[in-house]
């Protein structure tokens, strides 16, 4: 196999009047022998510094750069370390073509597009962040020739999508916000792999690098729905709302996983103290919904408001907020209302503990089930934020530290942000969905985001609430009910919005969707089981079937329950049909209960507002 990968340097002297950059260029090839040869261009001249053989060291210019390849015998791939080390105010720069390959993998995304190729990112911080949704960040990227790339976490990584060159994904370290200007140097190092699949280069990552998680959330959470009271109700729940709600809910005949209270119930952000002027018995609130047979969650996240006295000052004295380089605790969240926010400081095992003592104590009080985990991105934190521990693994210390710290709580709650927390054995939300069809945060990248997610590892997917949040509009009757057809063979459902929110139609083809997710929730449960024990994704991308078909590696519309079922869900508004790729098989139509063989285009198929088209894979290999 012939490839060769770009690799650029860029030194650049940081100050008041920056010098011109000087670039060297790095060609790796693969000789006829299967080792590699290192050519560097430099003022237009090749220059071949030898066979690698099994490493290469370089020194200039107080820059180093080493390089060696191995091959695991044991997994049969090849592979490539590349490592830049420098001060800190070089800039390093390596880009890979992405040729004619599919590429998948990187942050999470608002405009999630699948394969990442078809996206444009200019000096992207691969950081936990709230901007572009990019609340799941990983350093790892994948794709159809068999190749992955992992970038370790001591990187202050950047990534370019088609702006630094064209066609390319460039890798930059730069010490530069978000990251701390603090660090002692500069470093940019990646291992890049080499396998006959991006099957096996996933399946090989994931057991090197990205690991699995090490248990299964609560069963009742898969199998039935969840029920918001956030988009239905945003902040404006009382005593009088919230029962109401759960009685239309038991009323409608629907199953449920739990009712779970969102925002704002506190007296002010941060407090974990009830409002008793909205909420005056809410002890007796919550006992009297259990008697209808729900379980109770409640919302909470990791910030105090300035405003909310007495929590803030003592947090603050005790030295529990983040603060940033110049010793601010000042920060911002969605939910300022005009005072500004501390976040706690997680990496802090006290502060750690002093908020977990308090969610204990919300608990006990009032027999609270369990709760969801708002929040947690790095970006909420002052910047540049001071965290404890080593500083080039910063800023993503805070994301980690506050997933792991919330995890103990147990197997019924949610949390949103993820770096290098695979392990962890709980729902990751979904950042919340826009009320739209499209890839501008719509019902289209609910399918982008799921397989998004499984690629990087994070296979126990809670998609957002079904139908979006609501904030440009309520969802129509269609835009509703393709949602929840999406949703129905992933891991599990959230309604806010209602289907009798619309008419009677509505309600029976939700009734008959939320059914038919209760009925496969076994299979739900046997994938997340294979994923806890093998790493295997529990949606996967359909070219999981066979790697190396050249369509299944295209699609972005269709997705995988384990390995036998897949979903073809409507996402374009007004369709009644759609074209369905099915990879090699024998398929059974769970519609029709027709046998098809694949691979092969459906053309057409039929697919009105009640019709959910989906395969369950009868034999593998035919």
């Amino acid at each position: 196999m012939k490839w060769f990968v770009l690799i650029t340097v860029l030194a650049v002297a940081l100050g008041a009047v920056p010098r011109k950059p000087t670039a060297r260029d790095f060609f790796l090839e693969e000789a006829d022998n299967d080792a590699f040869t290192l050519i560097v261009l430099t003022e237009g001249r090749r220059v071949v510094l030898g066979e690698i053989g099994r490493k290469v060291s370089l020194n200039h210019d107080d820059i180093s750069f080493e390089m060696y390849e191995e091959r695991d015998e044991e997994s049969g791939g090849y592979h490539v370390t590349i490592s830049w080390e420098g001060p800190s105010s070089v800039v390093f720069e390596d880009c890979l073509d992405f040729g004619d390959r599919q590429w998948y993998g990187g942050p999470e995304q608002k405009e999630q597009y699948w394969p990442i190729q078809k996206s444009k990112l200019e000096k992207y911080s691969i950081i936990s962040k709230e901007a572009d949704n990019a609340a799941v960040s990983e350093r790892y990227w994948v794709n159809s020739a068999g190749w992955y790339v992992y970038i370790q976490p001591e990187v202050p990584l950047f990534v370019d999508h088609h702006n630094i060159l064209d066609n390319h994904i460039c890798f930059v370290a730069e010490v530069a916000d978000p990251y701390s200007s603090k660090r002692p140097r500069n470093v940019l190092k990646y291992d890049l792999w080499f396998f006959d699949t991006p099957k096996d280069a996933h399946m090989h990552a994931v057991h090197t690098y990205l690991g699995k998680p090490s248990g299964v959330p609560d069963y009742r959470m898969i199998q039935y729905p969840v029920w918001s009271t956030w988009a239905r109700y945003s902040r404006e729940i009382d005593q009088e709302n919230l029962w109401t709600f759960a009685n239309e809910i038991k009323d409608s005949g629907f199953p449920n996983a739990q009712f779970e209270i969102d925002d704002l119930w506190e007296v002010c952000y941060g407090s974990l103290t009830v409002d008793e002027r909205k909420l005056p018995d809410f002890k007796q609130l919550i006992q009297d919904i259990k008697a209808l047979d729900f379980r109770v969650t409640i919302w909470v996240h990791p910030f105090i408001n300035k405003d909310c006295e007495p929590w803030y000052s003592e947090a603050l004295g005790k030295g529990y907020l983040v603060l940033n380089e110049e010793g601010s605790p000042d920060s911002s969240w969605w939910n300022n209302n005009g005072s500004v926010p501390g976040y706690i400081d997680f990496t802090n095992p006290d502060a750690a503990e002093w908020y977990s003592s308090r969610i204990r104590n919300l608990i006990e009080t009032y027999d609270i089930d369990s709760l969801k985990f708002d929040a947690g991105e790095s970006s909420w934190s002052p910047q540049i934020p001071v965290q404890n521990g080593d500083i080039e693994l910063h800023p993503g210390h805070i994301v980690q530290s506050y997933v792991r710290t919330v995890a103990q709580f147990g197997p019924m709650i949610e949390i949103r942000s993820g770096m290098r927390t695979q392990d962890l054995p709980v729902f990751i939300r979904m950042v919340d969905k826009d009320t739209l069809w499209d890839f501008n945060n719509g019902l289209a990248t609910l399918v982008t985001t799921l397989l998004q997610m499984n690629m990087n590892g994070y296979g126990l997917v809670l998609p957002d609430m079904i139908g979006g949040n609501g904030y440009n509009e309520k969802p129509s009757k269609e835009l509703f009910v393709r949602w929840l057809q999406a949703n129905v063979f992933m891991p599990t459902l959230q309604y806010s919005f209602v289907p009798w929110d619309h008419d009677e139609e509505a309600v029976e083809i939700c009734r008959r969707y939320t059914q038919l997710h209760a009925e496969y929730s076994p299979l739900i449960l046997e994938a997340m089981e294979a994923a806890v024990e093998r790493g295997e994704p529990v949606n996967a991308p359909i070219w999981w079937l066979d790697p190396q078909d050249k369509d299944a590696l295209e699609i972005w519309d269709e997705f995988l329950l384990g390995e036998s079922v897949l979903s073809a869900p409507v996402l374009e508004e007004g369709a009644v049909s759609r074209d369905i790729y099915l990879p090699k098989g024998l398929w059974r139509d769970g519609n029709s209960g027709e046998m098809i063989t694949g691979p092969q285009w459906l053309r057409d198929y039929p697919a009105p507002l009640d019709v959910l088209p989906y395969f369950v894979l009868e034999e593998k290999h035919v």
